[in-house]
């Protein structure tokens, strides 16, 4: 008789799932429903950067032939006669213009903003809080054209005072140098941009700040931290990718910005040392004024200078991703 003892069999190992489908399960598109709304979701995301190249190739198609029939140079020339025979024109002003205001009005917005979210939401009391978020939720509504004609009416008339004390006080300097006259010159554009974009600016960084862990502000408090002191080793590193990215909102919107900056400013195509006096002009200010008397020409010489700010609307949206993405530990980004 066999005494010898069977071992039972061993029951086969599971199946290792392979790597595509731990990216689904990653994904959480194991379902019908997750899989149709990942397609959605890619397809949506494909199509807007199909879109995003058939703007950059029409703008470049308009632009090639006109920029071979400059007289000037495109880059460097202060003139802009696109309809003249030879066409002369070139984007200096423009683009010393565009780029200046909106840095202005960031240096002047970004401040405010962040002021007016973290008082919103760590000091005022709750009633005023809401209060101040609906009257700021309403500035965010108002159609540019209307801030273009409370600046023209009420913000050009009252800055005499503000332009003569510079003019006093720092006018040896040269940026704040006036020979006098209306002031309606790039600083009076970047304070207009800098009321503009200040609710969109607000608006994203309180709620970022809302956002914050309280267990962070607790333990900040526990170990008798001020509020200030919360606020500053709690909220602002935790809400600093938000910021950033309200802050580019808020230059996206400065950089475009179209018939307020057309009616305040008064181009003259020139570049001034003085913020002050008349002088310069932006990109879309100059879109909007000329395309309707503009020639054939004259209107992909336009379209030129509308590359150009394409161009550096892009650039800005990458860097702005590139110093988010140093923060991914605040911004939740993971790529």
């Amino acid at each position: 008789m066999d005494t010898t003892t069977q071992s039972p069999t061993a029951p086969p190992p599971p199946p290792v799932p392979s790597d595509a489908q731990h990216r689904r399960e990653a994904r959480g598109a194991t379902r019908m429903g997750d899989r149709i709304f990942l397609g959605f979701s890619r397809g949506s995301g494909i199509l807007l950067l199909v879109i995003m190249a058939a703007i950059a190739a029409f703008l470049a198609y308009r632009s090639v032939s006109v920029i071979s029939k400059d007289h000037g140079n495109f880059f460097t020339t202060f003139e802009w006669n696109a309809n003249t025979d030879p066409p002369v024109f070139g984007i200096a002003v423009l683009a010393f213009g565009t780029v200046v205001s909106s840095i202005i009005a960031m240096l002047l917005a970004v401040p405010v903003s962040m002021g007016i979210a973290l008082f919103t939401t760590h000091y005022a009391p709750r009633k005023l809080s809401g209060v101040l978020a609906y009257v700021i939720d309403l500035l965010a509504a108002v159609p540019s054209i209307v801030y273009g004609l409370w600046g023209a009416l009420v913000l050009v008339p009252h800055l005499n005072g503000l332009f003569g004390w510079l003019d006093t006080y720092l006018g040896w300097t040269h940026i704040f140098s006036w020979e006098g006259g209306a002031p309606r010159s790039l600083l009076t554009v970047s304070i207009l941009l800098a009321i503009m974009i200040l609710p969109i600016i607000t608006n994203v960084s309180r709620e970022v700040f809302r956002q914050v862990p309280q267990m962070h502000e607790e333990a900040a408090l526990a170990l008798g931290a001020t509020r200030w002191e919360v606020i500053r080793m709690a909220v602002l590193p935790f809400g600093r990718s938000g910021v950033i990215s309200a802050s580019m909102l808020g230059l996206g919107r400065a950089l475009g910005e179209t018939m307020a900056v057309a009616t305040v400013l008064s181009p003259i195509m020139d570049i001034k040392a003085s913020l002050l006096d008349p002088g310069g002009g932006t990109f879309a200010q100059n879109i909007a004024s000329n395309f309707s008397e503009a020639t054939e020409e004259g209107r992909d010489a336009l379209i030129a200078s509308g590359l150009v700010l394409f161009v550096i609307t892009l650039l800005v949206n990458g860097a702005a991703r590139a110093i988010i993405a140093r923060r991914r530990e605040y911004s939740g980004a993971n790529a």
